[in-house]
């Protein structure tokens, strides 16, 4: 166990940070699975841009990469297109 003040205070704040990352974490991949299981085209495309847009932002907050999040919102989008 570090002894040194700055230490024990980065100890509290990555320990912060991490729960607060995980939730988002969280959060995105039930967003994620609740469109994929979507049945009908005028739910998923209205589902669509709210989930496209916690992807931006988890990017923004450096939670996912931007390249992960280009490629799930392609195949988000490709499994919206596709459905009758």
């Amino acid at each position: 166990m570090a002894n040194h003040k700055s230490a024990l205070k980065r100890i509290r704040q990555s320990e912060k940070k991490r729960l607060r990352n995980r939730y988002y974490h969280k959060t995105a991949r039930t967003a994620l699975k609740v469109l994929r299981s979507e049945e009908d085209k005028v739910a998923a495309t209205q589902q669509l841009p709210s989930v496209i847009s916690l992807l931006d932002k988890l990017v923004k907050k450096n939670i996912i990469h931007k390249n992960k999040a280009a490629n799930l919102k392609s195949k988000l989008t490709k499994h919206v297109n596709k459905l009758a």
